[in-house]
């Protein structure tokens, strides 16, 4: 049986990170409580080295290699996010890295990869099993792979931007009642339930609803049919055994939003916020402010989890909106 990442875990990751990550400040706005009827705290990652949460498990996963294991490098595959953590981890601790990418990541985060001195190997998501692709190069460079969720380290990583939170609302003399966070496989989700200690609800767009489902059914079930979405960061079509336990084990449920909701969601931190949001970071501000959670009354975290958004595609969601002219 797997065991879930713990509190524990979350705060031997918060002592090993000291200094590496940025304690992201805790944000709230009146035209947000006004819009939900909460009093909403984000917590901004898209502020984060790299421009997401990420970095938090790459670093933690990569300090926790032994000196004497660094030297073949590492290996990851991501659609951006991850990518970016780890190549800017490993750059830091001077090791080489190798990014599995999607042929259709977006070409910010491919660019920022490489600019972290990363190199990157495309692959067709839709005929290549980016994993098979990883394990091949990991065996031929005698390197060690960075899995983006399923991993303990890499999870609890993530959990000290929960950690953070529930500690800097508890300086305000406050508790939250909710935690509303963003997820593709998992790892922040789980991570951030375990560090907060806050009952946890994972927010993921139509379609690529399989943790929702997962928890729901009390087993895992993957992605069924998958279509379009703007939410590049959160296409993972199943969940990992570690993830699962660590979120049956906090009590976590879980919503799905719309792309429309998403496209309103990156638009109003625009528009309100002054925030740069992708869609994949935006959606857990996107249940919040499409009602996918009766939050009123209530004091709520909600993560906004990364920024890492193409240029075009922000102006094309700003359009519909209605937040650019056509």
């Amino acid at each position: 049986m797997t065991s879930p990442v713990t509190i524990s875990d979350v705060r031997d990751a918060a002592a090993r990170l000291s200094g590496w990550p940025v304690r992201t400040p805790l944000l709230t706005h009146p035209a947000l409580d006004a819009a939900t009827g909460a009093r909403v705290f984000l917590k901004p990652e898209n502020l984060q080295h790299t421009g997401s949460f990420k970095f938090r498990g790459a670093m933690n996963r990569l300090l926790a290699i032994p000196d004497a294991q660094r030297g073949g490098g590492v290996v990851a595959y991501s659609s951006g996010n991850h990518a970016q953590g780890v190549a800017r981890a490993a750059r830091l601790l001077g090791m080489p890295a190798t990014i599995v990418m999607p042929a259709d990541a977006p070409a910010l985060k491919v660019a920022r990869t490489r600019a972290d001195g990363a190199e990157v190997v495309f692959y067709d998501r839709l005929t290549e099993s980016r994993e098979t692709i990883a394990a091949a190069i990991t065996e031929a460079r005698g390197a060690l792979i960075v899995p983006p969720f399923a991993d303990a380290h890499i999870i609890a990583g993530q959990g000290t931007a929960g950690l953070e939170a529930a500690e800097d609302l508890a300086a305000m003399g406050l508790t939250a009642d909710l935690a509303l966070v963003c997820c593709g496989g998992g790892g922040l989700s789980g991570g951030f339930a375990a560090g907060s200690g806050v009952p946890t609800i994972i927010v993921e767009p139509e379609g690529y609803d399989d943790v929702c489902r997962s928890l729901a059914a009390g087993h895992i079930l993957p992605v069924e049919n998958p279509g379009p979405t703007r939410c590049d960061a959160l296409q993972t079509l199943r969940m990992a055994d570690i993830t699962f336990a660590t979120l049956t084990h906090h009590g976590a449920t879980g919503v799905a939003v719309s792309e429309a909701a998403v496209a309103h969601a990156v638009a109003f931190a625009w528009r309100e916020l002054k925030l740069v949001v992708e869609p994949g970071g935006a959606i857990a501000l996107a249940a919040l402010l499409a009602g996918a959670v009766d939050v009123t009354g209530k004091t709520v975290l909600a993560t906004l989890s990364g920024g890492n958004i193409d240029a075009a595609v922000l102006m094309d969601i700003l359009r519909e909106t209605g937040d650019l002219p056509g």
